[in-house]
């Protein structure tokens, strides 16, 4: 399981579906019973006797089971994360991209390739100014290079992808999605979230589709 430190305390963890009943009977047992559960669309709320609490960013929203319930009551949210979803992948860095359809947490098709970007300099003057240009020109033809991409390998399945998950360079993939190329259908598929991934390449993009089947849980103690 992935665990990471959140800005205003606590840590949150991917855990995978298949795993994730086991990871609330282990909260439990570390916490105490729980007392509530609060089950939103987007977010579910589980707070143990001790005070802690672990909040779940529901995958895929949004989860239909709502309300507020006694104890743990997490089976709606287990039996919606483990429904086996069509997701496209989207991994951008501007040294390269990776795209891909994932059906559960296998790769089915993708395309990866690499782009040339020139290294820094630290010449100053008309040469820093060229390294500029150069390189803005490079990042240009790197956006292009995936936005034709993501337009022959998830295009033609737009209509039928439950979720596209992005990964990599924020900016870049903020480009990638104003280009005119990429549908409507595709781009309104477009989780927020964005993946912190390497640089792009086949096992990158293996390692990214089972990601993004994980729940994100934030625990932060009372």
């Amino acid at each position: 399981m992935k665990v990471r430190q959140v800005a205003g305390g606590g840590r949150a963890v991917e855990v995978p579906p298949e795993r994730l009943a086991r990871w609330f009977a282990g909260f439990e047992k570390r916490n105490g019973l729980a007392e509530r559960t609060v089950l939103g669309q987007e977010v579910v709320v589980v707070t143990a006797a001790n005070g802690t609490t672990a909040t779940v960013a529901v995958p895929f929203p949004p989860l239909a089971a709502a309300g507020e319930h006694a104890g743990l009551a997490v089976d709606a949210l287990v039996e919606h994360a483990l429904i086996e979803r069509r997701i496209g992948l989207v991994l951008l860095r501007l040294g390269a991209h990776s795209v891909g359809i994932a059906v559960g947490e296998r790769v089915v098709t993708s395309r990866t390739d690499r782009h040339l970007m020139q290294g820094r300099t630290a010449a100053g003057g008309w040469s820093q100014q060229r390294f500029a240009r150069r390189r803005g020109n490079q990042a240009r033809q790197a956006i292009e290079r995936a936005a034709r991409d993501v337009v022959d390998v998830l295009g033609p399945d737009a209509a039928s992808l439950d979720a596209v998950v992005l990964g990599g360079d924020k900016a870049a993939l903020d480009d990638l999605l104003a280009d005119s190329r990429l549908p409507l259908a595709l781009t309104e598929r477009v989780l927020p979230a964005v993946l912190d991934v390497a640089e792009p390449r086949k096992a990158v993009l293996d390692e990214a589709a089972r990601r993004a089947r994980a729940v994100e849980i934030v625990v932060r103690d009372a």
